[in-house]
């Protein structure tokens, strides 16, 4: 099977949605609890093309069905932070274990280098041992724990954070 690695078009947040959402329904690599809309995946697209961040598809390229996307953007609201962002990934169920998730990472990567982006930080659930392997495979570092700042499913979670310098 293979993919095809692209920017993201306004067609494809629809897809974009149903991922997002069935892990805000099934899974822990987000912890919103409400699902979001199509209006808030324009609002957020438009957000990251204003502020020329990316969002990257992968396309199946028999089917053409968008299997995952990932994205960074700022990493805080303040003029300090200006080149640290942080990242989302987030692949379809059917489409785990294929290597996509690597496969987007290299390419936000390469995209915030070629941008002059200082580093990147990762913001995982610490659970997620499968997405701290990832990022460590790929030369993030952990830099902090936080335990217990979030909920989802009732239950506390904790926070770990990694980051990748780029220079």
């Amino acid at each position: 099977m293979g993919f095809l690695i692209r920017p993201a078009q306004t067609q494809d947040l629809k897809h974009i949605l149903k991922i997002y959402n069935a892990e805000i329904l099934n899974g822990t690599a987000t912890w919103n609890s409400t699902e979001k809309s199509i209006e808030d995946f324009h609002s957020w697209f438009n957000d990251l093309s204003t502020q020329q961040f990316p969002l990257f598809v992968a396309e199946h390229s028999e089917t053409k069905q968008i299997a995952g996307y990932a994205d960074y953007s700022s990493f805080r609201q303040i003029q300090g932070f200006k080149q640290t962002v942080e990242h989302s990934v987030f692949i379809h169920p059917d489409f785990i274990r294929q290597g996509l998730g690597k496969t987007l990472m290299l390419k936000l990567i390469d995209h915030a280098r070629q941008n002059h982006i200082h580093v990147m930080v990762a913001a995982i659930d610490a659970e997620n041992s499968g997405s701290i392997l990832l990022h460590e495979t790929l030369g993030f570092k952990q830099t902090g724990y936080m335990p217990e700042v979030g909920q989802k499913f009732g239950k506390w979670r904790d926070l770990v954070l990694m980051q990748l310098n780029l220079e």
